[in-house]
């Protein structure tokens, strides 16, 4: 069997309800990353119908995108003609084709990766040395899982009859082993949507050591 990377379907190319709770986060993370610098530059590992990267582009960060849906990036160059969106996969040499950025951002895409080493890999070549790479998933906590359980939500959260549904369910003890064990250090956790208990996402920041 084989799997359709460009198979994923779009609505439209408009921001999505997680955009909502998780760009204002990631914005303030990239504020104190760059901090002042002269240095703008943002890569899109997985970037849709291209919302995050247009609201990013807006306030001013300079940013190249790639998502392996030939829809959502059909969507994305007819709304948004500017941007620098283009097909591509994390299975690809995307540093060979678009070199390194200071900050690498893949937002609500690795709970739907096959194979989540390569994926991070593809982040870390695609980082330079001094940058960050910023992850958003879906978050799964113990009391968070309980809730689901108890109240019944566990098939409406896990989605499983979607096709191109969440494959991967990420802890903050996965998610930061999965980072170090990639070659990233110093990660740390942001909590978005909710009390950090029952956050609906988290966000992983992670350094490239120089």
């Amino acid at each position: 069997m084989t799997i359709e990377l460009d198979a994923t379907t779009y609505v439209h190319a408009k921001p999505t309800t997680a955009h909502s709770y998780i760009l204002p986060k990631i914005f303030d993370v990239l504020g104190d990353h760059f901090d002042g610098s002269a240095e703008n530059d943002v890569f899109d590992l997985g970037c849709g119908t291209g919302g995050a990267a247009a609201a990013l582009t807006k306030a001013g960060y300079d940013v190249v995108g790639v998502d392996p849906s030939s829809d959502g990036i059909g969507k994305a160059n007819i709304r948004y003609p500017g941007l620098a969106l283009s097909v591509g996969s994390a299975y690809d040499d995307l540093s060979r084709e678009y070199g390194s950025f200071s900050a690498v951002i893949s937002l609500e895409v690795i709970e739907h990766v096959y194979d989540p080493k390569s994926f991070t890999s593809t982040m870390f070549d695609l980082v330079k040395p001094g940058g960050i790479a910023v992850i958003s998933t879906p978050y799964h906590g113990y009391l968070k899982n309980l809730a689901l359980a108890a109240t019944g939500k566990m098939d409406d959260h896990f989605m499983p009859l979607k096709d191109h549904g969440h494959i991967k369910f990420w802890s903050k003890n996965t998610l930061r082993t999965l980072l170090l064990g990639t070659g990233f250090d110093n990660v740390r956790f942001e909590y978005v949507g909710r009390i950090p208990a029952f956050a609906k996402s988290m966000i992983a920041v992670a350094d490239k050591p120089l």
